[in-house]
């Protein structure tokens, strides 16, 4: 079956979205400032067994655009809404960066529609987070110039974080960088704002933490996370070598077999 995109209409505004596969739902929440584009190599892999929904959360993509401040609870909201819209009662949820912060704030806001959690290189927004981000995110931020030089320090910014070849990844960043209504700092500023430390403890889906060991942001979180979890929650590691911030289109294949096993865990524990 083809990937199928389309527009949900939600409270919160029309949402973009792609799906493809049959079988039990898995939601994909992409990190700022990206959109389902995040997940095209993941996308196929993932629904050979599942129906896989991405979107563009609110703020991002083609969907609604949001004003400042936005916040993780609006972006997770607009997950819900388009739960709500596709008539999905129950999913496994996975965010990568900002969305796995979104992922948390979903399930401990709706923990009956979360079925599984499986956060990918999600950083800890606890008191230091934010202190340190009080300045504002250290990258994604350019000044437009008549000159274009900020596309240059857009892509510069990012550069470091990038496996080589780095130019085609970027390519795809700099494209929903600069998709219309985006601002693609602000959804660093949502992390910052963002009180995990106050949420996460309501979770009580099986979790997967998921990263990759050159990830410098998210790699020091991974304890921390996993120490703020509930027990109930008997969250599992998986780090996945050479794996850097565009773990989702660069270790497509290892994301979906660590995935795949968790779900196969999962699905072999319940009850016939």
């Amino acid at each position: 079956m083809a990937p199928r995109f389309g527009y949900a209409d939600t409270p919160v505004g029309q949402l973009h979205y792609v799906e493809q596969g049959e079988g039990p739902v898995v939601l994909l929440l992409h990190q700022t400032p990206r959109s389902v584009d995040e997940f095209r190599e993941l996308l196929p892999l993932l629904a050979t067994r599942n129906r896989v929904v991405a979107m563009d959360m609110p703020g991002f993509g083609q969907s609604v655009k949001l004003p400042a401040p936005q916040r993780i609870e609006d972006y997770a909201a607009g997950a819900l809404a388009l739960l709500d819209a596709l008539r999905v009662p129950r999913a496994t949820v996975l965010g990568h960066h900002t969305g796995g912060a979104v992922a948390i704030e979903l399930a401990a806001r709706s923990p009956a529609r979360v079925a599984a959690l499986v956060l990918s290189s999600t950083p800890w927004t606890g008191p230091e987070y934010r202190a340190k981000h009080a300045g504002g995110p250290a990258v994604d931020v350019a000044e437009q110039s008549r000159d274009g030089a900020h596309l240059g320090q857009l892509w510069a910014g990012r550069a470091p974080y990038y496996p080589e070849p780095a130019a085609p990844l970027l390519d795809r960043f700099i494209r929903d960088a600069l998709a219309p209504g985006v601002d693609p700092a602000e959804g660093h500023r949502a992390c910052g704002r963002y009180r995990m430390e106050r949420r996460i403890g309501l979770v009580r889906a099986p979790v997967l933490l998921l990263t990759g060991d050159g990830d410098p942001f998210a790699l020091p979180a991974l304890a921390e996370l996993a120490n703020r979890l509930d027990p109930v929650t008997e969250p599992r590691q998986v780090i996945i070598p050479g794996g850097c911030v565009p773990l989702m289109e660069q270790k497509p294949t290892e994301v979906a077999e660590a995935v795949v096993r968790f779900l196969s865990e999962l699905s072999a524990r319940m009850p016939v």
